[in-house]
Order: C-alpha cells, then sequence, then structure tokens
C-alpha cells in the first residue's frame, strides 16, 4: 500500500512539475505577443521594446547562475516556492507598466524568477523520475514549456478582446498563485535533495562545479548546451524569412515552424526512451550525425513542400529534441549535491547560444547566402555538438564522484 501512495505523490509531484514548466512556457512568450497591443495602446514605436523583450532572458540567465544553486544547499521544492510568488508579483507588474522603463524592469524580475525556478524543476524530475526512466519523465515534463509558449499564442486574442493587453499577465498572475497553493500542498522533495539539505554546509556547489575533476564535466556539458542552442535558435529564428527565399509561400513558412516544434517534440520523447536503455553518447552522437546529414542534404535536394518539410523534421527538429536530452545526459553525470547549479549554469550559457544564433544567421543571410546554403552552414556547430559527444566517455571517467 505504501508503495502505491509513494507512487501516486511521485506522480502528482511530476504533474506539478509539468504545469510550472506549462506556466513559464506561456511568460516567456507573453511580452512577444503583448508588445503589438501596447503599441496601439501608447503609441509606442516597436523597436522601443527590445530591451524588455531581451530583459526576460537576462535575468533568466542571471537568477540561472545566482540563485538556482540554491537549490543544492535548501532543497528543490523551497527554492520553487520561494521563486513562485516573485514569478507572480512580476507578472502582475507587467500588467500595470505604462513606460518601456517599467515592462524592461518587470519583465528583468521575471527572468530571475523562472531562472530560478526552471533548473530546479528540471533537477527534480530527474531525481524523483522512477528507476530507468530519467531521461523519458524530464522530456516530459519539458515539454510542457513549448506546450505553454504555443497556448499562449491561443489565448491571447481572446483575452485582449475580453480585458484588454493587461489580462495576458493578470491570466497567468492568478493562475501561478493557485499552483503556488497546490505546489505548497502536494510537491514533493527529492531524498536526495532532503539528504543535502540536511548536510554540513560545505563550498558553494559554482565553486565545486568549477574544481577539478568536476569542471571537465561541468564545461563539457555547458559548452554542448551552449552550441546546440546556438544553433537551435539559427535554425529557428529565420525559417519563416529563409523559406520564402527558395520560393515557398509565407503561409508555408509559418507550418514549417510549427512542424519544428512538433518534431522536436517526438524526437526529443524518442530519444529520451533511447537514453533510458543506455548507451548514451552513441545515441546522442548518431543523432547529431543524422541532423549534420539532414542539414548538408538541402544542398542535394530541390526546394519542394515534400523534401524540405522532411529534411526540417528530422534536422530541425532533431537539434530541438537533442536539446532537451542533453540537460538528461547531465543528471547522469552529476550527484545531486550539483544538479541545480550544472543545470543553472548550462541554461545560462544556452543564453549566450540563444542570442548569437540569431546574429549569426543575420550575418549569413547579409551575404548574401541562399536558402539550401543557409542550412547547410547549420552542419558546423552541429558537427562542433558531434565531436563534444564523443568525449563524453573520458569526461565521465575523470570526473567520477560519490553519489
Amino acid at each position: 500500500m505504501s508503495e502505491v501512495l509513494c507512487a501516486r505523490q511521485r506522480g502528482i509531484s511530476l504533474a506539478l512539475c509539468a504545469a510550472v514548466m506549462l506556466l513559464d512556457g506561456y511568460d516567456l512568450t507573453a511580452m512577444p505577443l503583448a508588445v503589438p497591443h501596447l503599441v496601439k495602446a501608447y503609441g509606442h514605436a516597436p523597436e522601443t521594446f527590445g530591451f524588455a523583450l531581451s530583459a526576460v532572458l537576462l535575468g533568466l540567465g542571471l537568477g540561472a547562475v545566482g540563485l538556482a544553486p540554491l537549490g543544492d544547499r535548501l532543497g528543490r521544492r523551497r527554492v520553487i516556492l520561494l521563486a513562485l510568488p516573485v514569478l507572480a508579483l512580476a507578472t502582475f507588474g507587467t500588467a500595470t507598466g505604462r513606460t518601456v522603463e517599467a515592462f524592461t524592469a518587470w519583465r528583468l524580475l521575471t527572468g530571475l524568477a523562472l531562472g530560478a525556478c526552471l533548473p530546479n524543476v528540471t533537477a527534480l524530475s530527474a531525481e524523483l523520475a522512477r528507476p530507468g526512466r530519467r531521461a523519458s519523465t524530464m522530456t516530459l515534463v519539458s515539454m510542457a514549456i513549448p506546450l505553454g509558449a504555443a497556448g499562449s499564442g491561443l489565448v491571447v486574442t481572446p483575452l485582449v478582446a475580453w480585458a484588454g493587453w493587461p489580462a495576458i499577465f493578470l491570466l497567468p498572475g492568478l493562475v501561478t498563485l493557485f499552483l503556488l497553493a497546490l505546489l505548497w500542498l502536494f510537491l514533493s522533495e527529492s531524498p536526495a535533495a532532503l539528504e543535502v539539505a540536511d548536510a554540513a554546509p560545505g563550498k558553494p556547489a559554482l565553486l565545486r562545479l568549477l574544481q577539478p575533476p568536476v569542471v571537465y564535466a561541468t564545461a563539457l556539458i555547458c559548452v554542448l548546451y551552449g552550441v546546440n542552442a546556438g544553433a537551435l535558435y539559427y535554425v529557428n529564428s529565420w525559417v519563416p524569412t529563409v523559406l520564402p527565399r527558395a520560393g515557398f509561400s509565407l503561409e508555408t513558412a509559418a507550418h514549417a515552424v510549427s512542424l519544428l516544434q512538433f518534431g522536436g517534440m517526438v524526437i526529443g520523447l524518442l530519444l529520451a526512451r533511447l537514453l533510458d536503455g543506455g548507451k548514451v553518447t552513441v545515441v546522442i552522437a548518431g543523432s547529431y550525425g543524422v541532423i549534420a546529414l539532414g542539414l548538408l542534404a538541402f544542398t542535394l535536394l530541390p526546394p519542394t513542400r515534400e523534401g524540405w518539410g522532411l529534411l526540417l523534421l528530422v534536422a530541425g527538429g532533431g537539434i530541438s529534441g537533442v536539446h532537451v536530452a542533453i540537460l538528461a545526459v547531465a543528471s547522469g553525470l552529476f550527484s545531486a549535491r550539483l544538479l541545480s547549479s550544472v543545470i543553472g549554469l548550462a541554461v545560462a550559457v544556452a543564453r549566450i547560444g540563444a542570442i548569437g544564433g540569431p546574429l549569426l544567421g543575420a550575418a549569413v543571410l547579409g551575404q548574401g547566402f541562399g536558402a539550401a546554403s543557409f542550412f547547410a552552414l547549420a552542419a558546423l556547430p552541429v558537427a562542433l555538438c558531434l565531436g563534444l559527444t564523443l568525449l563524453l566517455p573520458a569526461v565521465r571517467r575523470a570526473s567520477v564522484q560519490p553519489r
């Protein structure tokens, strides 16, 4: 009977983790969706919202490095419960904004809360997973982020029609408070994190991550996650612009964006199942090999809806799927006392890739490269990721740590 109750509690906690991810996916896309309505309401030029749109990414990076590691000392549950009220405050505050400066400040605070929360939710989902199902569990929980982002696009228009643009932020603020109450009542802490929180304090986790031999695994995961993020945003950011240059309609280009999201979820789940079976290096390296071949194939196949659609599904969706899988790989390299910290550090490094990828894409397009060449050039960072993945066995041996 106790085993059934434990399994039930685990399932409830994982569902709540997914709910937090769903909410965070909405929060990350709310501001871009609100900008057109703010321009209409207050007459601000669209370009003046650049800092407000970037503030959440900056805050997320700062929170991931500076606040998420607290989960390794205080426990994942406690940090999540502390971050969500701040997220609710920032969301409600955004609804009161009237100037670009106010929106920037509130979105920065939103990012800080997300940065503290997301790595700990990810770490908690890894530690609550059943034996042999860690990668699948982490992937399923993480898939709630794109679902939340997709859902935001569906609800914004009726929300604005019902109560004006502030409703874009008032609704998630209320949902955040409701979710906070559920988390307070039902969210479990992982046994591993409880042991860490009860232990005598030692060196800060970030310092331990940067000391040999653990630093080798830290560097590999962070660089791999960052480069993969660069490739991901290089492709995803410019698909709507690049495909029309190859003769596709704007409608087809828009559908391709959805195809990338769908492909990422399907491939991510497939990779997770394979990772749960072991042979991590083979699975990730093989994935990068297929992705690189798919990207190079754009130069060989004529731009047809079926042919290029399949390549986008395999290559673009593959990059997105591997992005989730990398954190599952990290969960197998680091002990519980370091997991929130390394995920937070990797998320922060990935912000650099998220910013650099679109900039690199802009530079490539500015040099006059065609659509096929644009995609083929993405094989370069993918090849770098492949090389980094092949270092995994050596890094694992060099960075063995007590669990």
